[in-house]
């Protein structure tokens, strides 16, 4: 599987609060798990979802929203950061393609490796 080249990528810096408007846009049933800091934005863990804020633009007010259903994925991979090792990596293998998620050393790999286990498995 080392061939396959992922179709997004996003890196995930520190555990955040969950944003208040994330309610928003989440559907019956839904609740947030996590929130992550991105370059610009957020990523929320719901029980349902993964889902990625990405703003674009110079004054960043257009904003692009990912949502990945956990249903979707079918397989799902984590790898520890090392000593030497600056971020640890979750790839996401799903039916539409390939999605990384590097994960700085701020953040818990494994309680992000459990909620997306807790979900899909």
């Amino acid at each position: 599987m080392a061939g396959l080249n992922a179709i997004m990528e996003w890196t995930f810096f520190e555990e955040v609060p969950v944003p208040k408007e994330v309610n928003e846009i989440l559907v019956e049933g839904e609740y947030a798990e996590a929130a992550y800091k991105t370059i610009r934005d957020v990523a929320i863990i719901t029980n349902k979802r993964l889902i990625i804020a990405d703003r674009q633009g110079l004054t960043g007010k257009k904003v692009e929203i990912y949502t990945i259903p956990f249903k979707s994925i079918i397989m799902y991979s984590s790898e520890n950061a090392g000593l030497l090792d600056v971020n640890a990596e979750l790839e996401l293998w799903t039916k539409a393609g390939t999605f990384k998620l590097n994960i700085n050393k701020k953040v818990d790999i494994r309680k992000l490796d459990r909620l997306i286990g807790k979900y899909i498995l």
